[in-house]
Formats: C-alpha cells, sequence, structure tokens
C-alpha cells in the first residue's frame, strides 16, 4: 500500500474527511489547503520523506482528533512558507 492510501485509510478510520480544507492566512491573502492535497503534496517527496510524514500522522492520530487537526495545520503551514521563500525575489 502507497503512502498516500496509507494516509487516507488512517482519516477514514478516525471519521475525518480528507477534501476537509485548514484555511491559512498568509500577508493578508487566504489560502486553503485540503487534507488530500498536502497528502498529495508529501506523496510526492522523497521515501524517506514520505515515512516521516505517515509515521508522525500516525503519532498524531494516537493522541486524538485535534492531533490530527494540530497535525495537518504544520504540515500545511510548511508547505506554504516552502513555497512562498521558493517564490520570493531579491
Amino acid at each position: 500500500m502507497d503512502m498516500k492510501t496509507e494516509c487516507l485509510n488512517i482519516l477514514k478510520e478516525k471519521g475525518v474527511n480528507p477534501v476537509s480544507s485548514i484555511d491559512f492566512e498568509v500577508n493578508g491573502e487566504l489560502h486553503s489547503l485540503s487534507l488530500e492535497w498536502i497528502i498529495d503534496a508529501y506523496a510526492q517527496a522523497s521515501m524517506e520523506s514520505q515515512l516521516v510524514f505517515l509515521t508522525a500522522l500516525k503519532k498524531a492520530v494516537s493522541t486524538d482528533n485535534m492531533g490530527i487537526e494540530k497535525f495537518f495545520e504544520g504540515m500545511g503551514k510548511l508547505l506554504l512558507m516552502t513555497h512562498l521563500s521558493k517564490n520570493i525575489e531579491v
């Protein structure tokens, strides 16, 4: 089973809708990222990064649903910061 499928199965087992989104405000601009989009983004990373993501998700799930929300907030922020830092013109 690939990382994306395993993550989606974990969310399904916990009753979390993968198309749920988290809103982030960056410089007054609102960005909404779905949980599935965040998973997709990490699924394109190296195998090592995928394993770290999956392991961290499993740990977040073991706490409670609030752990899942905080996990995806953190992962989404990391993606946005990475994307925005690549687009900064110096």
